[in-house]
């Protein structure tokens, strides 16, 4: 079994499966479910800057999520979060 990498503890178990397939563990010292070799694809800031440019052109939040390569969930939390500041710091008068 793969050790947490929270503790480092070596007594974690089997804990299921994530969406995608991949074996989930959880560790019995501290309780952090985790997966062995997580893949994290990052937004980098050049997306964010397209979101945004898209965002004003009032495109559907699907649109977006395909142009830009991301989640639709993404850009829901992104909208929910951060669209009210963004679009309103950067409208034009």
């Amino acid at each position: 079994m793969p050790a947490c990498p929270q503790c480092q503890s070596s007594h974690t178990v089997k804990n299921g499966r994530i969406h995608n397939g991949k074996q989930r563990f959880k560790c019995k010292a501290c309780g952090r479910q985790f997966i062995e070799h997580p893949t994290q694809k990052r937004v980098t800031p050049e997306q964010i800057a397209l979101i945004d440019r898209l965002l004003l052109e009032r495109l559907s939040q699907a649109a977006i999520a395909r142009v830009a390569q991301v989640s639709e969930s993404w850009i829901e939390s992104y909208v929910a979060v951060e669209g009210g500041r963004t679009l309103r710091a950067k409208k034009p008068d």
